[in-house]
């Protein structure tokens, strides 16, 4: 446990992936195999349902710290967690238990068939052994809501590194519907309970913004153009008579999209196709929210098929029976994959369409009005290029639209975490609605150190409520904030969902009289 439990505070304690891969391998430098393959559990979601409620555990931890119910309140509406709040206010601990967190896991769950009176005792003993980072960790296991704080591509690098492994297959291993009995570690990270062959894709080929004029990119006639699609990247592999998907976040998502997984099963022939995934209702590309709301479900009902029909606009052909094309010019590779379409015209995959330039000229409005078709902006790619493994300068270019943008002023600011523990760095931000102020989107990013050092400044000086962490305060800075699309929502009060918000600047030159509306807002809705 106490490997586990360094692993977690060093997770928590950064936001930098070279650290947080650091403490991975520290911890599979240290920890027993059985507890690895707990952590792997714990972070593909195979974590026991609640076993004791919060209510007993905060009527617990107050008996046994003897702090009164408002001062609890108190200091949970400080903190924010109630995991945390129950180890700080816990007294210290009286003795030790060194024990594996396979060990923790295991008498967790036996907690199902104890009384309310053991499940107590188990507790109150657990308490008085672990040490403030323990107990935190003891009681987010204890109530089903852990969380490890690595996103999945950085847990599989990780991991990949250590082992000198191929990061595909241990991300197909992990993604997969593994469960802890019958299985070990070392032959669970290594691929040997799947056909890792069959599935494995192929690095994504990335594209650069573009940072050049475009005459110097030479002969117009030596590119294509595409548009630059807002869905999710994918490879689709089939081998074998089986059909793999993969995103470039190197998830294997097959399930997700069935009628795709389906249709592909129907066509003949052995291959690997990179392409995009995107709602397409009516012959119109949907916005990325659309999307959203299929992601992530465990059953996909007929309803939601048919509301939010995805089909797949494919880009480029890197496999063909087995032999690997990523070498041939790309001129070769969309022409064998024209072939291949052509050939098995289907709905749910479609070519995605080049964009027709005579000469430069051209592009700039093509660009600007690539929004009218829900897409980003316009993709470059040499006519002559390989599919590169990750970025390569000079072969792919992606030239988005300027980003869209809207003044709101601050409402809500809540403390960051690692070395901004002590500002407030996340913010919610509010545009008009008639006299009323609606929320319109939550942004991290965009200030420097120092304006983040103002703004908590004044956060700290005109906090008007607290909601636990999250303080109200004054609507009175303004800021501009920069998104790349726009969408209703029933899900926001406001009516609306920005796709990635930022801050753009602070506008100290404008007052709450100058942000916008949201009814005009909404008129940039395609």
């Amino acid at each position: 446990m106490k490997e586990f439990a360094t692993l977690i505070s060093a997770l928590d304690s950064t936001n930098k992936t070279g650290l947080k891969q650091e403490a991975i391998i520290n911890f599979l430098d240290t920890a027993p195999d059985e507890d690895k393959l707990w952590f792997l559990a714990l972070f593909t979601g195979k974590r026991p349902r609640r076993k004791v409620s919060t209510a007993l555990m905060k009527q617990w931890a107050m008996e046994i710290s003897g702090i009164p119910e408002w001062l609890f309140r108190e200091s949970y509406s400080s903190v924010g967690d109630l995991g945390e709040t129950i180890s700080l206010v816990l007294p210290e601990p009286v003795h030790s238990r060194d024990q594996s967190l396979a060990l923790w896991m295991q008498q967790i769950i036996a907690l199902d068939k104890k009384t309310e009176e053991e499940k107590k005792q188990f507790v109150l003993d657990a308490w008085q052994r672990l040490d403030h980072t323990q107990r935190f960790i003891f009681n987010k296991l204890l109530g089903g809501s852990f969380r490890v704080g690595i996103a999945a591509k950085g847990l599989i690098n990780a991991i990949a590194t250590y082992y000198k492994l191929e990061a595909n297959v241990v991300a197909h291993t992990l993604m997969g519907d593994w469960q802890l009995e019958g299985v070990t570690f070392d032959a669970l990270i290594r691929g040997e309970y799947i056909e890792s062959h069959r599935s494995r894709p192929y690095p994504f080929c990335l594209a650069y913004a573009l940072d050049k004029e475009l005459p110097e990119l030479g002969a117009v006639t030596d590119w294509q153009a595409e548009y630059k699609w807002d869905g999710i990247r994918a490879q689709l592999i089939k081998r074998e008579g089986e059909v793999f998907i993969w995103s470039r976040g190197e998830e294997l998502i097959t399930d997700q999209f069935p009628e795709i997984r389906d249709t592909l099963l129907q066509w003949e022939g052995n291959f690997v196709m990179d392409g995009e995934l995107l709602v397409f209702r009516e012959n119109v590309v949907q916005n990325f929210s659309e999307l959203q709301k299929r992601l992530n479900r465990k059953n996909l009902s007929r309803k939601m098929l048919e509301e939010f029909p995805v089909v797949l606009f494919a880009y480029d052909l890197l496999e063909w029976e087995t032999e690997d094309w990523r070498q041939k010019p790309l001129w070769e590779r969309r022409r064998k994959l024209e072939t291949l379409c052509a050939a098995h015209s289907d709905y749910t995959i479609q070519l995605s369409p080049v964009v027709p330039l005579a000469d430069w000229q051209e592009l700039p409005g093509i660009r600007e009005r690539a929004r009218e078709l829900n897409s980003e902006g316009i993709m470059l790619k040499h006519k002559h290029s390989p599919y590169h493994s990750g970025r390569k300068r000079g072969d792919w270019w992606k030239w988005k639209a300027d980003p869209l943008t809207l003044d709101a002023v601050l409402i809500y600011a809540q403390k960051g975490s690692g070395r901004r523990s002590g500002y407030y760095t996340d913010y919610t931000f509010a545009v008009k609605s008639g006299d009323e102020l609606v929320t319109i989107a939550k942004a991290y990013s965009g200030l420097t150190d120092k304006e983040i050092q103002e703004v908590s400044r004044f956060v700290n000086n005109n906090a008007i409520e607290k909601f636990g962490p999250v303080r109200t305060v004054k609507p009175e800075l303004v800021f501009e904030l920069a998104f790349e699309g726009i969408s209703l929502s029933s899900r926001h009060k406001s009516g609306v969902a920005l796709r990635f918000p930022r801050i753009l600047r602070w506008r100290r030159d404008k007052t709450v009289k100058d942000i916008d509306d949201i009814e005009d807002i909404k008129q940039l809705i395609q």
